[in-house]
């Protein structure tokens, strides 16, 4: 008889651990976008293909590839992280489900908190009416996501605008010269893509991008 509540017992849990598991993986999408870097660098590709002129080059499959690759090379410490302090003691036993679960949700937030502005932790402090704590570490994980995320966007759009002005100054003086030629009919456009073009290329951009992405994480 104790055996086999024994068994019911351990079936269960064993159900529970697959539910978790599912659940995580079904928000998994949902965190790499809003708890990782991976929404900052699309935004600022995103922004760059525009400022190019380019429409759909590089195709959106493979600016979702470079920010999830470059996502996963930034996270890599935190990832780290979580699979020493959480992922690894629960698996041998060590402690439970709940106490991983709070491991791997310390280094999330120690990396979403350093970038996070101030001005927007406290936006949402105050909707929540909380008081600031002394430890940010305190602050409820339903606050520091949207914070994150804020600060993320502002962030990008920070970057996309600073990444538009070489490229409009091109189309500024194509169009000038286009003007003072007469050439009213023709499409400013047309001309300073392949300028726009040659200069990302020969400042080599693409390393230039990566490694700003990069470094402004640290």
């Amino acid at each position: 008889m104790n055996d086999a509540i024994l068994s019911i017992n351990g079936t269960g849990v064993q159900t529970l651990e697959i539910l978790t598991l599912l659940t995580l993986v079904g928000l998994l999408p949902s965190i790499l976008i809003m708890m990782t870097s991976f929404t900052r660098i699309v935004i600022v590709l995103s922004l760059l293909r525009n400022a190019l002129g380019l429409q759909q080059t590089p195709p959106n499959t493979v600016l979702i590839g470079i920010a999830l690759f470059l996502s996963l090379f930034i996270m890599q410490p935190v990832i780290s992280d979580i699979n020493t302090n959480a992922y690894e003691p629960y698996k041998a036993g060590q402690i439970t489900q709940e106490q991983a679960l709070d491991s791997a949700e310390v280094p999330l937030k120690q990396f979403m908190l350093k970038q996070t502005k101030v001005e927007s932790l406290n936006v949402f402090l105050n909707f929540a009416k909380m008081e600031r704590p002394d430890n940010l570490m305190d602050v409820p994980m339903y606050v520091v996501i949207p914070a994150f995320m804020t600060s993320e966007l502002s962030r990008a759009f920070i970057m996309g605008f600073l990444l538009f002005i070489p490229f409009m100054i091109i189309d500024i003086i194509v169009g000038s010269v286009l003007m003072s030629m007469g050439m009213i009919m023709l499409p400013p456009a047309t001309i300073s893509l392949p300028f726009k073009l040659l200069l990302f290329v020969v400042i080599n951009g693409w390393e230039l991008l990566f490694s700003t992405l990069v470094s402004s994480f640290n």
